[in-house]
């Protein structure tokens, strides 16, 4: 049984150039290579070939003569290896001279893949150059495959911001009827309700927030700061006194020696200190005290360290700031999305700092190191 390829449009056939002096040899090597899925370009010296380059860019292979008037196919070849456009095109030469001449030699030098002499075999010529045909086709379709990917991801990225923008209308309307449920009933249960509402109503808030971070991020390339002389402790204070207030039962701890002072957006190093303060509540043991240490002994830095018991499995350390990575989640715990850790890493490299885990002899540690100036 023969099986045929279906023809396909101008547009999506592979290109071969086929560059020789002489009339007949091109006509024969058209009738060789021929073929619906072949666009084959002819050209009879080294000028009308660069000029047939230039207006198709997408060329599969190149088959050159070596001996031509004007312009021989060394000579052609270096000229298509020294343009950015050309230079990945694979070469074979083809000739007529004898082994002797030593031109293959000078053929690879020259950036050929290949060195024919004729007569050329017609059986090895086009398997040759059937094996190029298909890395073309395969480099076309891998190209194809990442522009709709990356179309993809801008897509769900764009998505992602208005969706999250649209959410915090009706989010804010469920915020105002909790609020004046709270204020105007003397229901205990009313009350307690709302007072749910107003909890999950501030959670599904941080996680909008999360999404709209991670999409400037995307597509900003990082996030905005707006620096100003802060003290880290003040800092700490800030944030610990509010974590208190929803995690009434565990003990926090915080210290501070050296200067803490810098010049940091503060907003966002509180929001950075909540996430890691927040991941060592809700994975840390619960009979160990989380720890929040400000080191301001050194003269450019600022290092922040928080502490927890417990350890994270080694496995799951080198992955803890990819986006979307929750790992492991202990019964009942905290489900998120996975953003707190990264958006934390992108603030402090952001700062022109670093941050980093480790966790061993079961003790977890996060430290956040910040150079006094350092905010972009």
């Amino acid at each position: 049984m023969i099986l045929t390829t279906p023809a396909k449009s101008p547009d999506a056939r592979i290109k071969c150039l086929l560059v020789d002096d002489v009339p007949e040899n091109l006509v024969a090597l058209e009738a060789l290579l021929a073929s619906d899925r072949i666009e084959v370009l002819k050209a009879q010296s080294g000028p009308q070939a660069l000029e047939l380059l230039l207006n198709h860019t997408d060329v599969a292979l190149a088959l050159l003569d070596v001996q031509m008037p004007d312009m021989n196919g060394f000579e052609l070849a270096e000229l298509i290896r020294g343009s950015e456009r050309t230079r990945h095109i694979p070469l074979i030469f083809i000739t007529a001279g004898s082994r002797e001449q030593n031109w293959q030699f000078r053929g690879y030098e020259s950036g050929a893949v290949d060195f024919l002499y004729k007569p050329v075999d017609p059986y090895m010529l086009r398997t040759k150059a059937q094996v190029f045909f298909e890395l073309h086709e395969r480099k076309r379709a891998l190209a194809q495959q990442l522009e709709e990917r990356t179309e993809a991801l801008r897509v769900n990225e764009m998505f992602m911001a208005v969706l999250s923008h649209d959410l915090r209308t009706p989010l804010q309307a469920i915020v105002m009827g909790a609020s004046l449920l709270q204020r105007q009933s003397d229901d205990a249960r009313v009350a307690s309700l709302a007072q749910r509402m107003l909890q999950s109503s501030d959670r599904m808030t941080r996680l909008i927030e999360d999404l709209l971070d991670v999409t400037r991020i995307r597509q900003a390339g990082g996030l905005t700061l707006t620096p100003a002389p802060v003290s880290m402790e003040t800092l700490v204070n800030r944030t610990l006194d509010e974590v208190r207030t929803g995690s009434a039962s565990r003990q926090i701890e915080s210290g501070t020696r050296g200067d803490p002072a810098g010049t940091w957006d503060g907003e966002r190093l509180s929001q950075v200190l909540a996430n890691l303060v927040g991941n060592a509540l809700h994975h840390g043991s619960p009979d160990i005290p989380v720890r929040v240490d400000v080191d301001g002994t050194a003269p450019h830095e600022v290092v922040v360290t928080v502490s927890n018991g417990g350890t994270i499995p080694p496995d799951l350390l080198p992955h803890l700031f990819n986006p979307f990575h929750s790992g492991a989640r202990p019964p009942g715990g905290h489900r998120g999305l996975g953003l707190g850790l990264f958006i934390a890493q992108q603030i402090v490299l952001s700062h022109a700092g670093r941050i980093n885990a480790e966790s061993r002899n079961g003790m977890t540690r996060f430290c956040v190191a910040l150079p006094r100036a350092g905010a972009q």
